[in-house]
């Protein structure tokens, strides 16, 4: 009877045990539970966003054309003696770079001059007749009519000495027309003639030679009619800068020329929707070439201070634009941007604070709040160090 409590102790004692032991195991399994439904955290490629000063651009395809070209023919029919001039030559304006047969033309300018002697001759004599006229007037001798007669013959041979001074002038200047000069300062094209060829004053006939000027040069290019306003504000403006770029091809390391706008043409063909611009160029490294193919790009303005992305980072739904950022507690945070300006693989976006990361690669899989392992995306220091420039196409 003594050993009943005791027992009863001992039973009480196992049953508390067995309880706790269930609590444990009970505990344990909600936290592995717990565990099991939280995320795991996501590897991706963040990039810091940077401010900047962003050009803004036109791109243009663009044809290199001559400021001056001009075509020599000849003005008279005769035969080369002479050609002064070579294929390719850099000749100055001026320069004498044909000539021809003169002697039929010098022959006749002797003609003129001989007969403006001979004219001169006959009103000295006429003049001294038309004076003694009048003195015999003056001593009623003869009649008023003879001196009338007197002066009429005077008249008419001044009229004659007017009239061979302009057959001496003509005689000069078609003789002139057998020396060829270069009307401009520029390069020659190739020669079509040469000494002992028959050349003929003939519109339709090939030039003898070609003479472009090289320096300065244009570029000929159209840009969309959309633009238009923003072109003939920056030229409203100042000096509008555009750049020559390298054409396909070039020598690695090829540096873009520099120019400026000069023309903006008076309408738009209606039938493509673009407006014709002309830049001038320096060219006195003769880099550009008449009949050049080449993209040129205007710089229309400059966004100041903006946030710059790369293009990567955009997700875009519909017309929506969004990216990722990291979060204050390392998880991703979706923040929807709106798109500025396109500029190759870089972005302009309005929404993002100045010291936000975003990611770039590894968003695919991402969801609002998924906890995040950093690191820097590939690509992102050449990304930053690369310089910011708008594009319009």
């Amino acid at each position: 009877m003594r050993s009943t409590p005791s027992l009863i102790l001992c039973g009480l004692a196992l049953t508390l045990l067995a309880g706790c032991g269930r609590k444990d195991d009970a505990g344990s399994t909600a936290a592995a539970a717990g565990a099991a439904s939280a995320p795991p955290a996501q590897n991706v490629g963040v990039v810091m966003v940077r401010q900047a000063d962003v050009p803004v651009a036109v791109e243009a395809s663009g044809t290199v054309t001559a400021l001056q070209s001009v075509d020599l023919r000849a003005q008279t029919t005769s035969i080369v003696s002479q050609v002064l001039v070579k294929d390719g030559q850099n000749v100055r304006k001026g320069e004498l770079l044909f000539r021809f047969d003169d002697r039929a033309e010098r022959a006749g300018l002797e003609k003129a001059r001989a007969q403006l002697a001979r004219d001169r001759a006959a009103l000295n004599d006429l003049e001294r007749q038309y004076k003694r006229a009048q003195e015999l007037v003056a001593q009623n001798f003869v009649s008023r009519s003879a001196l009338d007669t007197a002066q009429a013959n005077l008249e008419s041979g001044q009229a004659l000495i007017r009239s061979d001074e302009a057959a001496v002038q003509a005689s000069q200047v078609t003789l002139g027309y057998n020396e060829l000069r270069a009307p401009i300062s520029g390069r020659a094209g190739i020669v079509s003639v040469y000494p002992g060829s028959l050349v003929q004053a003939n519109a339709t006939a090939a030039p003898l030679v070609n003479i472009a000027q090289l320096d300065p040069i244009a570029i000929s290019f159209t840009v969309p009619e959309t633009q238009l306003a923003s072109l003939l504000a920056a030229t409203r403006a100042g000096e509008l800068d555009v750049e020559a770029l390298p054409p396909a091809g070039a020598v690695r390391g090829t540096a873009s020329i520099k120019g400026r706008v000069t023309a903006v043409d008076n309408l738009v063909d209606s039938a493509t929707g673009t407006i014709k611009v002309k830049a001038e160029f320096d060219n006195k490294q003769q880099a550009l070439w008449p009949g050049q193919y080449l993209r040129v790009r205007v710089t229309l303005r400059t966004l100041k201070g903006v946030t710059v992305v790369p293009q990567a980072a955009i997700i875009m739904r519909g017309n929506d634009r969004s990216v990722y950022v990291v979060g204050p507690d390392n998880t991703a945070k979706l923040v929807p941007v709106q798109l500025r300006q396109s500029m190759g693989e870089q972005a302009v976006v309005e929404g993002l604070d100045a010291t936000a990361q975003v990611v770039m690669e590894g968003k695919q899989n991402l969801r609002p709040g998924t906890p995040l392992r950093l690191q820097p995306a590939l690509g992102s220091a050449a990304a930053a160090s690369a310089p910011a420039s708008g594009v319009d196409k």
